[in-house]
């Protein structure tokens, strides 16, 4: 239960800090894969059927990763497990650089995925701890800085091409900076768990461990059920809105790379503001009103055939979804403070096959129905999920809101 804090505690503003450079790392060491999978191909010699099939392994390590760190954390507490698994992460981003051919490449993925994994769902534990202490939304900032991490990445890479560096030279001098970064921020993290429970709340909260997990654990596979719809609905946005404009609208090419600019860019605008917001009017309506928008957005894209209808939609899917993800993971995170690890990881990992899934569900569709058409299906996602926005509402959200407008008053 959040409690608004009278003075705040150098350690506590420390350890947000903290929070926010692994919730960078994360972003940085993912985004040199990315940026360099186009030169990573080339030099292994696979097609792109191959890289696709590869990728799934990557996915499905980090998948097993945000399991096993999920139940890591809550034994060894956030401050063990995220700078492990930071260290690891960094460590192993270099593998896939040095892959010669698809067999090692698979395993290179393989194994980052997994170390990626647990570094996700180990540091969005620790900010719900985090986000606990302070007594008001915090985590949607996380989660925005996660994409700056994307574009440090874009940025290192860019860099790097132009000093014609390898990308096993650059990932590793990327790695090897992210294992000093894990390290030094390690100190920063807090101790355990916060007890913010109030001596009042516990009508509200839980009696036992046994109580907590029995009444719990449906709820937060609802949780899990919402963030796997919204992640394909943002997994599609990534890989289809640049080929929305160019193929659909007939838009030149650099044109319709800024379709998904528009998208990215008005997702980490709205996660900036998503606090704000959900601590005046609550996560529940966060949640129901920006899925609507969403929805709203992505069938202007889908049946808007003009370019400025197509931008205003994209950019109204991202702002919508922008502040899902961090509400479903806070909710998963609260619901059981002494399961908060594995049950983000029941979060994250559902939402991650979402967010593989997605551009694959509407390329199949696109055999069926043009490609517009087959963003009716993410309509339909955003719109059940504006409707099952109610699993947020609980007793501690209902008494939440009015500590929490205090706190941000």
């Amino acid at each position: 239960m959040f409690v608004t804090l009278v003075g705040m505690d150098p350690s506590l503003r420390a350890a947000r800090v903290a929070t926010y450079v692994y919730f960078v790392l994360c972003g940085t060491l993912m985004g040199a894969w990315v940026v360099h999978i186009p030169a990573i191909e080339e030099r292994v010699g696979i097609s792109h059927a191959t890289l696709g099939g590869l990728l799934v392994l990557l996915g499905f390590g980090a998948f097993v990763g945000m399991q096993v760190a999920g139940t890591l954390t809550d034994r060894l507490g956030a401050r063990i497990v995220v700078p492990v698994s930071g260290v690891v992460c960094g460590a192993t981003l270099v593998l896939p650089g040095l892959a010669r051919d698809p067999w090692t490449l698979a395993g290179a993925l393989l194994v980052f995925g997994f170390c990626n994994g647990c570094l996700d769902v180990s540091m969005n534990a620790h900010a719900v701890h985090v986000e606990k202490a302070y007594g008001r939304p915090v985590m949607s900032g996380f989660h925005a800085t996660f994409s700056v991490g994307g574009v440090l990445a874009a940025l290192a890479g860019a860099g790097a091409a132009s000093a014609g560096l390898y990308p096993a030279a650059a990932m590793a001098a990327m790695g090897a900076a992210g294992i000093v970064i894990a390290l030094a921020s390690a100190r920063a993290l807090l101790p355990a768990a916060p007890d913010v429970e109030s001596p009042g709340s516990a009508q509200e909260t839980d009696t036992s461990p046994a109580v907590e997990r029995c009444g719990t654990t449906g709820r937060v596979w609802l949780l899990a059920v919402l963030a796997l719809m919204v992640m394909l609905c943002e997994g599609a946005a990534n890989d289809w809105s640049a080929l929305h404009l160019k193929d659909v609208l007939g838009a030149p090419a650099g044109t319709a790379a800024f379709a998904y600019g528009t998208f990215a860019a008005a997702m980490t605008i709205g996660r900036l503001l998503a606090d704000r917001f959900a601590a005046r009017f609550g996560s529940m309506a966060i949640l129901r009103h920006g899925a609507a928008t969403a929805a709203v957005g992505i069938t202007l894209v889908a049946l808007g055939p003009w370019l400025w209808a197509a931008f205003t939609g994209w950019a109204l899917f991202g702002l919508g979804l922008s502040g899902c993800v961090p509400q479903l993971f806070s909710a998963a995170g609260h619901d059981a403070p002494s399961a908060a690890g594995a049950n983000v990881s029941r979060v994250a990992g559902l939402g991650y096959v979402g967010m593989l899934a997605g551009p694959a569900v509407i390329g199949w569709l696109t055999h069926l129905v043009a490609l517009n058409h087959a963003f009716v299906l993410l309509t339909l996602l955003c719109a059940t999920t504006a409707v099952g926005a109610r699993v947020l509402r609980t007793g501690s959200e209902r008494t939440r809101r009015p500590e929490m407008a205090g706190s941000s008053r």
